[in-house]
């Protein structure tokens, strides 16, 4: 059977290093063919594709932009009156992965506006964050592009976020019907909310685009004390025959590179690398 693809997540491993472009070369180093990174767009252009060749990795996804972050952004797809800053956005993040080779969107959904509450925005918010995923696939699939939303936990990480359960992604994108739209399932989010992971791995697969990992509750290395076992989350990801890839979006408790032991250990018991 072969081996899960893992990629390395950027914006959290090897920021001992101040650069994106440093990170790809450390990312290769240590072993993987593939990264992705959160938001690229303060970083040159030229130099990451410079640093994409020569290493040979693949970058495998990116984010639209946040908006304002010192504001409270985080995405923009749902919030009401952003639709033009969203629209924008993507046209930025289509010309980074284009320029990077890169066939993955992430697709942020935002913050519930300050001031406001979920319940009084739930339909509003959902309405809009359906109109620009259907904006967004238009124009992703004529350049070969997946778009990806993803849940975030509002238990721990982030209180405001609009998109918070896997069965809320699945019904939008449902709703949307477009093919180049899926799931990302990062399991960290996916545990904190909901639990019953290996029910909702098989019932949401065919829906799922992309993975990320961490641990839980601690948001470090998946071989860390914690609540998930991780040997046990390989066998449903392979047993389900799934091809993606898997983004290793995790906080290291100490050097990125001798944090790698889980991942050395998969690569070896299944003759990867």
């Amino acid at each position: 059977m072969p081996g899960l693809q893992f990629s390395a997540n950027l914006s959290w491993l090897f920021t001992e290093l101040p650069k994106l472009s440093q990170r790809i070369h450390a990312a290769a180093a240590a072993g993987f063919r593939a990264v992705e990174a959160a938001w690229p767009y303060e970083e040159d252009l030229e130099e990451l594709k410079t640093a994409r060749e020569a290493t040979g990795v693949e970058l495998v996804l990116i984010n639209t932009p946040p908006g304002n972050i010192r504001a409270g952004d985080l995405g923009l797809g749902a919030v009401p009156g952003r639709e033009q800053e969203f629209r924008h956005g993507l046209e930025r993040a289509v010309e980074y992965a284009q320029a990077l080779q890169c066939k993955r969107i992430h697709l942020m959904a935002g913050r519930v506006p300050q001031g406001s509450t979920r319940g009084e925005m739930a339909k509003e918010m959902e309405s809009i964050f359906i109109q620009n995923l259907e904006y967004a696939a238009d124009l992703l699939s004529k350049r070969g592009i997946m778009g990806l939303i993803e849940p975030i936990n509002t238990r721990i990480t982030d209180p405001s976020y609009f998109l918070d359960s896997p069965h809320k992604a699945a019904d939008i994108l449902k709703r949307v019907g477009k093919p180049n739209l899926m799931l990302q399932m990062d399991v960290f989010h996916w545990q904190i909310m909901d639990g019953n992971l290996t029910q909702n791995i098989i019932n949401y697969f065919p829906l799922i685009g992309h993975v990320q990992i961490a641990q839980v509750p601690e948001r470090n290395e998946p071989d860390t004390p914690g609540e998930l076992n991780y040997s046990y989350l390989w066998s449903v990801l392979e047993r389900q025959h799934y091809r993606g890839f898997v983004g290793c979006e995790y906080r290291p408790t100490g050097g990125t590179a001798d944090g790698l032991g889980w991942l050395q250990e998969y690569w070896t018991q299944r003759g990867c690398n």
